[in-house]
């Protein structure tokens, strides 16, 4: 078992509170938005998710690490969240398939990260008032300074982060000889979703998050995809008019998460910044339409506005949040649209919504003939 002496760190919040941990292993600070994740297994594709881009991860298990990594586990080429906060962090681990430790992968990172922290009562304070800015550093003598440069720090509301994580130039993904081709907006797409996509025989080319429809009907897809991704849907503008544009014309869309939200607002749904949002991998979700249950994994801290969707003549809601009531999923009436505001490719145990892109695919089927 290893053992190292390991330097004092703190979490400073924007409203000044603060609570007390131990460095991973790198030193300095870093910045973000404070959320927590509730999931007990699925660390390195939390940390890997485009989604999470500028926030600090609170991990509500008490053990982080003690399964190690795999380099298939990733949903992405690099770590995105800004930092960890974790309670007990495991620096060794066991298991068989596992390529390297976390430590390891963070380092090669050069993630900030720090453990020690009672993160119930930081989750519990969160949950009471609200995820907000925060800094998580070993650099525990100087808070003034910390706290002037937390006040530099932009709130997530309003903050376009999109850019950040799409690809510069396209891609594609899987078999160039496949039955069905999707083009993909890459907002902040997860491994996972093209996966799922290419296991159903489609062919996928991955496009920057303000490439225009023209762009992508050049390359005469079947269909269409609007991805996960991080930040404040508003500020997207380039991809809302993709999406009214794709609908307009009938065409197969598929939204998740963010690409969700952008079809809402393609539709003159408002969207709004949630008090915690929802992270985890056992929210339950009623689907209206087939009247069943479903075990989803979610990561969003923005939500459609329930009340102007139910307004909206040209829009049914079909999924719903069974926490709190919010929208979970929604399809245009007489259009070749739909999408969710969960996550049906990241199958935490439960294989509960993996045929949503059965419908998807379906879909594009029936358009085709």
């Amino acid at each position: 078992m290893k053992y190292q002496k390991r330097d004092k760190a703190l979490i400073l919040l924007s409203d000044g509170t603060i609570f007390h941990g131990k460095s991973i292993g790198k030193k300095g600070s870093a910045f973000g938005e404070v959320c927590f994740n509730t999931g007990t297994t699925g660390y390195q594709e939390i940390f890997t998710d485009p989604s999470y881009y500028g926030q600090l991860m609170v991990a509500t298990n008490a053990h982080i690490g003690n399964y190690g990594t795999h380099l298939e586990e990733v949903e992405s080429n690099s770590i995105k969240i800004s930092g960890l906060i974790c309670k007990n962090f495991s620096f060794n681990f066991s298991r068989v398939a596992a390529d390297d430790s976390l430590e390891s992968f963070f380092e090669k990172n050069n993630l900030l990260a720090i453990s020690d922290v009672d993160t119930r009562a930081l989750v519990s304070y969160i949950r009471d008032h609200g995820a907000m800015n925060a800094v998580i550093t070993t650099e525990v003598d100087d808070i003034d300074k910390l706290k002037k440069q937390l006040t530099e720090t932009p709130n997530m509301d309003g903050l376009e982060l999109a850019s950040k994580v799409s690809t510069k130039e396209a891609y594609y993904y899987g078999n160039e000889n496949a039955t069905y081709k999707v083009a993909a907006l890459d907002l902040g797409i997860k491994t996972n979703i093209l996966k799922n996509l290419a296991k159903r025989d489609a062919y996928i080319k991955v496009f920057p998050f303000d490439s225009k429809f023209e762009a992508l009907e050049a390359w005469n897809p079947d269909g269409y995809f609007l991805s996960n991704g991080p930040g404040d849907p508003e500020p997207l503008v380039e991809a809302q008019a993709v999406a009214k544009e794709i609908i307009s014309r009938d065409l197969p869309l598929f939204g998740i998460c963010l690409g969700h939200q952008v079809i809402a607002l393609a539709n003159g749904i408002s969207t709004y910044k949630m008090h915690n949002g929802h992270r985890g991998i056992n929210h339950p979700v009623k689907n209206l339409i087939s009247g069943k249950g479903e075990i989803t994994s979610q990561n969003h801290g923005f939500a459609i506005n329930r009340t102007e969707t139910e307004a909206n003549p040209n829009i049914e809601i079909t999924h719903v949040h069974l926490n709190d009531h919010t929208v979970a999923g929604i399809r245009v009436k007489d259009k070749n649209c739909f999408s969710v505001q969960y996550h049906p490719e990241a199958s935490p145990g439960p294989h509960d919504s993996s045929y949503l892109f059965d419908q998807f695919i379906e879909n594009i089927k029936n358009n085709k003939a």
